[in-house]
């Protein structure tokens, strides 16, 4: 296999200005950028191309384009709301890939250092901590996060082990603690 898909940039950002900064670092890093995220080239893996997609996406199939461009290899700088379903989704669905960031300023394929000296959860692990603490069952945080009740319960059990505990609920009183005190 050529090149590895993991390794390919990766951005969710909130508007256009932030965009366009991580796409003029992607060119100045050698990725060619075009925008859109159909993929027309017959070979599948496309990373040795260095091809970075762009544009925005508000509707499942643009984002199911922009998730199969990035299992394929390319990079990707999608434009999204991603407090919103479709946004949370494409997250998700592309985290699953390799790493993905929100933040326009962060280094190319990286997921900026959380600046709390504590437990280092996992965003999916505090989406799920965070709905649970509001009063939903596993199998309602799984379903609004996009993952499987399978996931769900691997990413809670591995949030206890961050956080030394041995039950769900004393996971979510220790996420409470921790993010009252701004960790």
């Amino acid at each position: 296999m050529a090149g590895d898909p993991a390794h390919a940039p990766r951005y969710v950002v909130a508007s256009g200005g932030d965009a366009t900064s991580v796409l003029r670092r992607l060119a100045r890093a050698g990725w060619t950028t075009r925008e859109g995220f159909a993929l027309t080239d017959q070979a599948w893996d496309v990373s040795d191309a260095r091809l970075a997609l762009y544009g925005r996406v508000a509707e499942g199939d643009t984002a199911e384009l922009a998730l199969l461009a990035a299992a394929r290899g390319a990079g990707i700088v999608a434009i999204c709301d991603t407090g919103g379903d479709i946004g949370r989704a494409l997250l998700a669905d592309l985290a699953r890939i390799g790493p993905v960031t929100t933040d326009p300023d962060a280094d190319l394929g990286t997921i900026p250092e959380p600046d709390s000296g504590g437990p280092q959860l996992a965003p999916e692990q505090r989406a799920l901590l965070e709905r649970l603490a509001g009063g939903e069952t596993i199998a309602a945080a799984a379903a609004a996060e996009f993952l499987s009740l399978r996931t769900a319960n691997r990413r809670i059990a591995e949030a206890r082990e961050v956080l030394g505990v041995r039950t769900t609920r004393e996971a979510v009183l220790a996420y409470l603690r921790i993010r009252r005190e701004g960790g």
